[in-house]
Formats: structure tokens, sequence, C-alpha cells
């Protein structure tokens, strides 16, 4: 915990509610998400005992499994989830736009992409657990299944796994989402129940957040947002009614179930709601439209996929394959963190109490300077900058500003209460800097070494070419029956 974070913790404590932690959002909120809260069978990790589910804040659809144990409507299930969300899924597809590309032929990408909103990261593994354990099923052959549960299992499992990587917002955490904005006067641990972080951030009248998250503790006010439910519920309601069920299937033994999960459920989706509402209230960070085009361009690629009707995603990454996923999902860790820094001043304060950035006024500029005499002569302004921060920077670090973004600096000299850089690029193309590409004297600037130029990923050889000490060349990946078997199945 960073020392702004626990600060603001404690403001939250003294306060009686929920401090903020950002000035613009981090992430993308869609105008029409579709929200999804799962609940499972408790002692049965793979066991969907129910979830609402839908677009429409007034309209929630209720998906119930009478008896989690039993196969058939365990995948019943399975589909009725399909009839919602593929359609939403897929419709995305139907709008594209050209995108231009320098040096490159232009491609068609999806104007638009859906977006899935769980409550929690159990939520979110869940979903793709659920996705693993519907993917590889067949239509047709022994325990045939509705054609929609394999194409469901295959995009479950691509939000699950797109929700990985750190900027995404494909699969949107409610509790995540939320807690990289406020902070409260909870633990971590309290912060993932999301009643109880709603309540710090958004207190109902007459409350304060410890009271609201003292009543969010209690499940008979405020059932837990799943997968898991309350011991409490399920010794006293619903294993009498999943029991009647069993010894009598009938409509009014659904019904029971039915009625009794749905006051599970409806408490969570009101929060679902406002939590969308509370985040989409916040203005946009600058980065946010770039990584949701990064999301649309993934979204469109995997489409495409699925139109080909290409084989499900292997249950293990080849040596190859997960080498290349941990180096993109490393990539978008540390570009993640750069652009959050860039677009609000609260995160890039924690760099600087850390002295890995900077803050301050130009004390002295020289625009013309520079190094080199003839033909090897290049421009190098120096700027002086007056901070009270303290600068841990040592001479030839490579420095980014949120204020001049694509311009990048060297630290020359910095002690003393000043630090001079020197500018060595984004100042134009000519013998003299841009207009406004080297900070004026009296100007407030920020400096930081969180800069976006990476190191270029390591080179990997193609699959074919896997060494023996990794495994070996993998063998062509051919869908079998045995992939679909799960101690969990």
């Amino acid at each position: 915990m960073s020392v702004l974070a626990a600060l603001a913790r404690l403001r939250a404590v003294r306060e009686g509610r929920a401090q903020p932690v950002a000035t613009v959002r981090h992430c993308h909120v869609a105008e029409r998400p579709l929200v999804f809260i799962p609940l499972t069978l408790a002692g049965e990790a793979a066991a969907p005992l129910a979830a609402m589910v839908g677009t429409d804040p007034d309209a929630p659809r209720l998906l119930v499994v009478p008896q989690p144990r039993d196969r058939d409507l365990r995948f019943a299930f399975a589909a009725e989830l399909a009839e919602v969300l593929l359609p939403y899924v897929e419709g995305f597809g139907k709008a594209t736009e050209t995108v231009e590309r320098r040096n490159a032929e232009p491609y068609e990408r999806c104007s638009d992409a859906p977006q899935i909103m769980v409550p929690n990261a159990q939520a979110a593994a869940f979903t793709g657990l659920l996705g693993r354990s519907t993917r590889f099923r067949r239509a047709e052959g022994p325990h045939a299944v509705h054609p929609s549960v394999p194409f469901l299992g295959r995009w479950l499992t691509y939000f699950a796994d797109r929700a990985k990587y750190p900027g995404s917002s494909l699969l949107l955490t409610a509790t995540d989402a939320l807690g990289l904005h406020w902070a409260t006067g909870q633990s971590g641990l309290e912060d993932a129940n999301l009643a109880a972080l709603m309540g710090w951030i958004d207190p109902p009248p007459g409350l304060t957040g410890p009271r609201a998250a003292q009543e969010a503790e209690d499940p008979l006010i405020w059932p837990p947002a799943g997968p898991a439910t309350d011991p409490g519920f399920d010794n006293e309601v619903l294993a009498p009614a999943i029991d009647a069920y069993t010894r009598g299937p009938s409509p009014r033994a659904v019904e029971r179930i039915r009625e009794a999960l749905r006051g599970q459920l409806e408490p969570t989706w009101r929060l679902m709601w406002r939590a969308a509402e509370l985040l989409r209230a916040l203005p946009a960070g600058a980065s946010v439209a770039q990584r949701w085009d990064a999301d649309r361009g993934s979204f469109t690629d995997f489409l495409g996929r699925m139109a080909e009707e290409t084989p499900p995603q292997p249950r293990r990454d080849g040596a190859v394959a997960a080498a290349s996923r941990l180096a993109r999902m490393e990539r978008a860790h540390a570009a993640f963190d750069v652009q959050r820094a860039y677009d609000d001043p609260l995160v890039m304060a924690e760099y600087r109490l850390t002295g890995e950035a900077f803050a301050g006024r130009v004390a002295a500029a020289d625009p013309g300077h520079a190094e080199g005499e003839g033909r090897s002569r290049k421009l190098r302004p120096l700027v002086t900058v007056e901070t009270a921060d303290p600068v841990r920077l040592a001479p030839g670090t490579v420095l980014g500003t949120p204020d001049r973004r694509g311009q990048e600096a060297e630290v020359v000299a910095a002690g003393d209460g000043s630090v001079t850089i020197k500018i060595t690029k984004g100042m134009g193309r000519g013998r003299t800097p841009a207009p406004g590409a080297v900070p004026e004297v009296g100007e407030r600037v920020c400096y930081s070494s969180l800069t976006g130029d990476f190191q270029a990923a390591a080179a990997l050889p193609e699959p074919e070419l896997t060494p023996w000490t990794h495994g070996g060349p993998p063998p062509e990946y051919v869908p079998r029956d045995e992939d679909a078997s799960e101690e969990w199945s």
C-alpha cells in the first residue's frame, strides 16, 4: 500500500466516507453493459445454481438450476445463458470502421465492443471456469448439449482471459473498478464485499460509511454478491427447496427455488447498476479510449476466429504461446501504470513521493542549446526545474512528461531543490524547437521516469521450433472428447 493510499484510508475513517484516490476514470464503462451475477452450489465449484443477467436495470433475467447436481439441468442453464449473452456479444459485429495504419494496410475493426460486468473477482474466475466446462461440449453424440453451449464457453473463456490484461474493460469487475478510484476505511479483504464497499462510497441517506458497511455484513439485508451463497440461506431455505424439487419435480417446486434465489440476487443487481452510475459519472482519463480501442481490436480478432469456426481454445498453452501471452500481459501492466500516472495527478503524486517523478516551476530554459558540430549537431534544449519533491533520479535517466506526451528528456543534474534536464525527443524536425515544445520560464511542469518506451519483447521461435528443453514442438491441437472431461463435470 502506498503512502497516499494509506492516507486516504485514514481520512476515510475520520470522515466516515470513502475518499477518492483518482481524479479521472481509468476504465471504460459502456452505455449498455451486460451485468452478470452468478451463484454456485456450496461445495461444487463449477455447479451453477443461478444467475441474474441482462442489459436493462429494470428487466433482469433470472436463470435457475433447480438441482445443480443434475448434469442435464446445468447445461440447460448454459443454453439459457447463451440465449442472453450470444445475441448481445455478436450484435457488436454488425457495425465496423476502417482503421488506417502507417506503412501497413488498413483493416476493419468493430465500432464498439461488448462489456460484461461482474460483482467481484470470484465471479470473474467463475466466468472462466464456466467457459472451460462448456467450450469443449458437442451438439451430437453422448452427452450432447444445445449447439449454442460450446459457443458460449468459447466467449466466456475469451472474456475471462482478456480480463487478466491490466487496463482491459471487456470483463469489468465492480469491486476492482471501484477500488481503483476510491479508498475506504476497511481492509482490502472487506473491500471485496461489494455491498460493504458501496456502503463506504455511496452510503444511504442518514448513514455513515462504517455504519453502512456494518449493515452489509448482515446477509438478511445484503446477501453475498456471489458466487458463494450464505451458509444460513443454504441450510434454512435453499436445501429444503432443492430437496422438495428432488423428491417431486414440479412447477411449484421450481418457483419456490426461483423466488428464494431472486431475493438473494436482486440486492446485488441494484448495487451493480449503481456502481456503473458512479463510475460513469467520473470524467474518463485521456488514455481510456486508447485502451478501449485495443479491446475493440481484440474483440474483432476473436469474432473473426469464431466466424472461421477455428477449434476452441486449448486447455493448456504450449511453451511459445505461454511465453508470448506472459510478455503481452507484462507489457499491458507496464503501459497501464504509465497511462494512469500520466492521466491522473493523484496517481502521479505517488511516484513523486517515491522520487520517481518530480513537479515544479521552470526556473531557466535554453531552447537553442545543441550538442555536436556540423552534421552531427543535435538540438538538445536545457531546462532547469525548481522542485520541493524528493528527486531520486540519476543523471542519464530517461524521462517523460504528461504535459507533452511523446516528448523525452534526460536528467543532467539533480540536487539542492532543482533538476536540470535535457530534452532529446519531441521538439519537431526543425533547427529550432517547435512552438510550445520547450517549457517556458515560470511554467509548471512534471517529469517522471515512467515512460511509454518499453523494452521490446524477446524474439520467440515458431511453435514448431520449440526447443526440447521446453517440451519440443507441440502436437497439432485437435479437439477430443477427453477435453470435456473434468473431475467436477
